[in-house]
């Protein structure tokens, strides 16, 4: 099997790892955590980790070079999503929402927007925490994304 899912795993919520995990060991689909510090191993052949030493941006390079057409990136990082579908690829945020090449434009304008009006302090605070309905809206695409894309390459 030639897919893998990668994840920006820096900021990415331990929830969302172990629901990954079980996804990859319930259908041997390889995972592979990207980040600046050391991540806890996991008890799997099919899960690896990556520490990225250097700069703001370097985990998502590292991702953005090592990922193929057709693997899956779980990131909250819109811009690094961009980068992954403009190579071929598949993000899905944490909280289950795909990116996709109608939308990541629109929401990557909107995450400039929200840094700006923070910067000058108009707006405080980020996105609301990690609530059950996330998780399960996340539980359920990444199904959907596993099962479609296997579907495809059979």
């Amino acid at each position: 099997m030639d897919m893998k899912i990668w994840i920006d795993a820096d900021a990415c919520p331990r929830v969302i790892k172990d629901i990954v995990f079980r996804a990859s060991l319930r259908l041997e689909v390889p995972v592979c955590l990207v980040a600046n510090q050391d991540m806890s191993k996991s008890h799997s052949h099919l899960i690896t980790s990556v520490m990225i030493a250097g700069g703001f941006d370097a985990a998502d390079d590292h991702i953005t070079q090592h990922t193929t057409a057709g693997d899956i990136v779980i990131t909250a990082d819109i811009p690094l999503a961009a980068r992954i579908i403009a190579k071929g690829g598949v993000a899905l945020d944490p909280r289950g929402d795909i990116y996709t090449e109608e939308n990541v434009g629109e929401r990557l304008s909107m995450r400039n927007l929200m840094q700006e009006l923070r910067m000058e302090g108009l707006v405080r605070g980020g996105p609301a925490q990690l609530g059950l309905p996330d998780r399960q809206r996340f539980a359920s695409a990444l199904d959907r994304l596993l099962t479609s894309i296997l579907k495809e390459r059979r």
